[in-house]
């Protein structure tokens, strides 16, 4: 690779998040003005290294991106460069294209890659690593669920989104003596849910580390309205499952299958049960979207600082975590397909459950 002046890429690869554009805006900041070197943004994840679209980018390219959402990079979800599907003589097949990054990668001199992503994005980039590349990765994540880390950019924001979401439910529970249902996103982890309903005062949150029973949640609802309470507000990850269900995918081993439309699965239920009119907001792409908080503003900038410095040390095929609000350096190895999921006895649903909190157990 270049033996002078050090050229380094980045991706975005995954969902989007509030707080990606933050980190470019970092890591072409630092690396321009520190260190003196070239930046090459490729386009739209993995898929812009495969086909080698790229752009490079200045100080100017990254000016006014700290508060704006997605990113100027794009990026595709579910691609997969080493079983990317092709059509072979009119018929779909799938082929290991890594080594057309690895080429890409040699052609513009590239010396590490910074590799901003979720848990599929980094698990490829550990492949990656494994094939001679040097990469950093950043998480990124709304679903906090990535292994080494105590807080992936982009879910303060989908928690403030959330939360914010929440607290404009109350009201309308209220006046209309409701059970209001939000269904936010959390296939596999339930930080999201957790976290929000904890600051929305959510009465009931369902995560997908404690399977439901549909009549514990009934028991909960029809309590408060015992007591005066004629609503409650329920916070749903998208991934949440009844007992019976959960069950059924731990024998199949299929522990991550994802339930659609839990919210109105579960409104459907309680309308069997309950004499309350139930209500479901699913606030989808919403926490997805539009600019990050301040304090995602403070960790891209952190991590995107962290992954150049990393490189300039020659640390590579690590992540940049945090841990005890702390950077730290992750190997890739500890963190590929793997998922952090909330401790059940954990301190969150210890001080939520001494709110009052069900999680419909």
């Amino acid at each position: 690779m270049n033996g002078q002046r050090k050229k380094i890429g980045i991706m975005t690869g995954g969902g989007d998040c509030p707080g990606l554009n933050a980190v470019i805006r970092a890591i072409v900041k630092t690396a321009i003005n520190i260190y003196g070197y070239e930046v090459v943004g490729f386009l739209d994840g993995y898929m812009g290294l495969v086909n080698n679209r790229f752009r490079k980018l200045g100080t100017g390219d990254v000016s006014g991106l700290l508060d704006k959402g997605g990113t100027i990079l794009g990026t595709t979800d579910s691609f997969d460069p080493f079983a990317m599907e092709m059509d072979v003589n009119g018929e779909k097949q799938e082929k290991d294209m890594s080594g057309r990054i690895a080429d890409n990668l040699r052609m513009h001199d590239i010396d590490a890659l910074i590799t901003i992503g979720g848990i599929n994005t980094i698990t490829i980039a550990h492949r990656l690593s494994q094939k001679g590349i040097n990469v950093v990765a950043v998480p990124k994540n709304i679903d906090n669920d990535i292994p080494g880390t105590d807080v992936t950019v982009g879910f303060i924001s989908a928690v403030n989104t959330a939360a914010h979401a929440l607290d404009k439910l109350h009201s309308t529970a209220e006046s209309h003596h409701r059970v209001m249902i939000l269904e936010v996103m959390g296939r596999r982890a339930g930080w999201v849910a957790l976290e929000s309903g904890i600051a929305g005062g959510a009465d009931i949150i369902l995560i997908p580390e404690i399977p439901y029973d549909i009549k514990a949640i009934a028991r909960k609802i029809l309590e408060r309205k015992n007591k005066g309470k004629g609503f409650s507000i329920i916070c749903v990850s998208e991934g949440c499952r009844p007992k019976d269900q959960a069950e059924a995918d731990k024998e199949s081993r299929n522990i991550h299958k994802t339930l659609h439309g839990a919210g109105s699965m579960i409104a459907a239920e309680l309308d069997k049960i309950i004499n309350l009119e139930t209500r479901v907001t699913v606030l989808g792409y919403l926490q997805r979207g539009g600019e990050p908080s301040p304090s995602d503003r403070i960790l891209s900038t952190r991590l995107g600082v962290e992954a150049v410095n990393m490189i300039a040390q020659g640390d590579y095929n690590k992540m940049a975590g945090i841990v005890n609000d702390q950077l730290t350096p992750i190997d890739l190895a500890e963190v590929a397909g793997r998922c952090k999921y909330v401790p059940i006895d954990g301190e969150l649903v210890r001080i939520a459950r001494n709110m009052g909190v069900s999680f419909g157990d």
